[in-house]
């Protein structure tokens, strides 16, 4: 009988493993595609901010997001991300501020400040929306990143494009290849009702 129980677990085991990779590979293969496409709003996904500056991450993220505003995709862009670490800063307001301080006017620009996982700041972002009234968005973030994103958004109804900011610096393929997994185990913990 315990040979019987450890054999089912080894099947459920491996079947959860071979999701996960599958689910890792197509993430891979959607990192790199650039939908960008006219929107009603382009949300940029928060990073890390040091003492009310952008981490490279973000400015790199926040530089994407400005081109295709001022490309004219769309009149809007979301900022996200909460306070972290920081209680003076919030990742939305310090992206906030480096947009504007590159021309773009403040109030088209959209602060989501409460969220602290992309789970919290896209159900946050999808209140905007809705109140806005904006049906269509381009989500800028790392490649990683974009496959996540879209389908939490688009279990909303939304259509999203996804368009990931240019890499920076030297990834390592196999740090790449952990990113890609890390969010596929993200991605089944929200199928399961798990938003993080």
């Amino acid at each position: 009988m315990k040979r019987f129980f450890f054999s089912i677990g080894a099947v459920l085991l491996a079947l959860l493993l071979a999701y996960l990779f599958w689910t890792a590979k197509q993430i891979e293969r959607e990192s790199t595609i650039d939908e960008a496409h006219a929107a009603d709003v382009i949300i940029i996904l928060g990073a890390a901010e040091y003492r009310g500056a952008p981490s490279p991450v973000l400015q790199a993220r926040l530089n994407h997001g400005l081109m295709l505003y001022l490309k004219g995709l769309a009149p809007y862009i979301i900022t996200t991300g909460g306070a972290g670490g920081d209680p003076h800063f919030t990742e939305a307001e310090v992206g906030r501020g480096y947009l504007t301080k590159h021309g773009v006017p403040s109030e088209m620009i959209l602060v989501e400040d409460k969220g602290s996982t992309t789970g919290q700041s896209l159900a946050e972002v999808n209140e905007i929306m809705h109140r806005m009234g904006f049906h269509t968005c381009i989500v800028v973030s790392d490649g990683y990143h974009i496959f996540r994103a879209k389908r939490i958004l688009q279990t909303e109804g939304v259509q999203v494009y996804g368009s990931p900011r240019p890499p920076r610096g030297i990834t390592s393929e196999t740090q790449l290849r952990w990113f890609y997994f890390r969010q596929a185990l993200a991605y089944l913990m929200f199928r399961i009702g798990i938003n993080i």
